[in-house]
């Protein structure tokens, strides 16, 4: 039954797209994000919907859509320098065979960037497409909250609709995404247009969901989640102009929720501390030195997946006893093939320092020029303008809390990102043409005027 359901439903979206044709990109979105063939038991698992969503949502906007107030940006040439990078390091990748598997969803996702951008042209368009984020994150999120409220999570344990941890289903990358979403949630709380946002079961909607999105680093005891938490507190303090009075309300809360909290989540969390008294830490920081030994003698990086290859011994110690008769306890600890947990390491290892730079590159143009908008528009309170530095803001809070985020889990070419980077590069786009468009509006106005007359 489940299976006919979500036929049925991404069926209608298909058709809605041949009339609407950026509606498939929606379609694109939430399969990407939620990924429904996971949730099915046969009938999408044989088919490959996500393959089929991408060729529909450039096919129609190739022969339908209008393409006029289409612009292709410097960050949209860099991410197509960086897809034929990845490229090359998997042609000549250390693990062909495991390279290719990860190739075949990593070009889907980098396309998708340098596409989005194109489609985003109006502003409807800029925030559907951020409400579609936002409500196909929220399906995972949603549960995980409501099992966190209810049960109390646990590392490993919470089960957030499939027994399959990859992608936004692991707990540390979902915890990292729900965060970040959390200025674009309360964005769309004061500025939306598609969902009135004076309505009260709108704003209802929207805190509950940031509720949700501050339960998933508890209910999945992630580490990384906590940390983000942390970014997101202070980002916002550094904005608003009563942080002396909301930080230490804010400190208050958190000692006031620390009691209510379940012993396995802060016993976690005192790992961050001192990570040599937890293994998966230890072995993080052992593989990122393994990583900077690795690009030394290989610039060029090894290609997706080259992480097999790394092996390394270490000293991981550990507070054993109990009372006074407490002791550190060190032991010596072999590992080999284990996965970067880090996104920088694995651009790094994975495209050498060319790709790294190149991903760098992007980030950062992205941030600064997020940053340009923001303090270009800050003082415009007309109602075209008045939702621009808010929405920026949003945005540029949203990608520093997710690339502080992966610096401990390997996110580097989720489908995600390169959404939140489309919305930034779109959002840019849109806003110059706008403005270039007004200043010819001026200059003809000027032009037409007789001699002598002033304005």
């Amino acid at each position: 039954m489940r299976d006919l359901f979500f036929l049925a439903f991404l069926g209608v979206f298909f058709l809605m797209g041949l009339r609407r044709p950026f509606l498939l990109v929606a379609v694109y979105a939430y399969i990407d994000i939620v990924s429904p063939q996971r949730l099915s038991y046969f009938l999408l698992n044989s088919i490959p919907i996500s393959a089929i969503a991408f060729a529909a949502m450039v096919g129609t906007w190739l022969v339908i859509d209008d393409k006029k107030d289409c612009r292709f940006s410097s960050r949209q040439a860099l991410l197509l320098i960086l897809l034929v990078w990845c490229g090359y390091t998997t042609a000549t990748a250390d693990f062909p065979a495991e390279a290719l598997t990860k190739w075949n969803w990593v070009w889907k996702a980098i396309i998708a960037g340098i596409f989005l951008p194109l489609t985003l042209r109006t502003r409807l368009r800029i925030e559907a497409m951020t409400v579609f984020m936002i409500l196909c994150a929220s399906t995972i999120i949603i549960n995980g909250g409501m099992k966190t409220a209810l049960s109390g999570g646990g590392y490993g344990v919470l089960n957030l609709m499939v027994d399959n941890n990859s992608g936004l289903y692991e707990g540390s990358i979902i915890s990292c995404v729900a965060i970040s979403l959390i200025p674009l949630i309360l964005w769309l709380s004061k500025h939306g247009t598609i969902f009135a946002p004076d309505d009260w079961r709108v704003k209802a909607f929207c805190y509950c969901l940031c509720l949700a999105c501050l339960l998933m680093p508890i209910g999945t005891e992630a580490r990384t989640g906590l940390v983000c938490i942390v970014i997101l507190a202070g980002l916002m303090l550094v904005r608003s102009p009563r942080r002396f009075v909301y930080g230490p309300l804010m400190l208050v809360a958190a000692l006031v929720s620390i009691p209510f909290l379940p012993a396995s989540f802060t016993q976690r969390m005192q790992t961050i501390e001192n990570h040599q008294g937890d293994e998966s830490a230890s072995t993080r920081v052992a593989v990122w030195m393994w990583t900077l030994d690795y690009v030394k003698t290989h610039p060029g990086g090894g290609g997706f997946d080259n992480y097999l290859q790394n092996s390394f011994t270490y000293f991981a110690q550990s507070e054993v006893g109990d009372g006074d008769t407490k002791r550190i306890e060190r032991r010596l600890v072999t590992d080999k093939g284990r996965a970067y947990h880090s996104a920088y390491f694995e651009m790094l290892g994975e495209q050498g320092y060319f790709g790294f730079l190149l991903w760098a590159l992007i980030h950062g143009i992205c941030f600064i020029r997020t940053e340009m908008i923001r303090r270009l528009y800050r003082k415009r309170a007309g109602p075209d303008e008045a939702w621009v530095a808010p929405f920026a803001l949003a945005l540029q809070q949203g990608h520093i809390i997710y690339m502080i985020g992966s610096l401990f889990v390997g996110i580097a070419y989720q489908p995600f990102i390169f959404m939140m980077l489309a919305l930034q590069i779109g959002l840019d786009t849109y806003l110059t043409r706008r403005r270039k468009a007004a200043a010819r509006l001026d200059l003809n106005a000027a032009m037409s005027r007789p001699r002598g007359v002033l304005a």
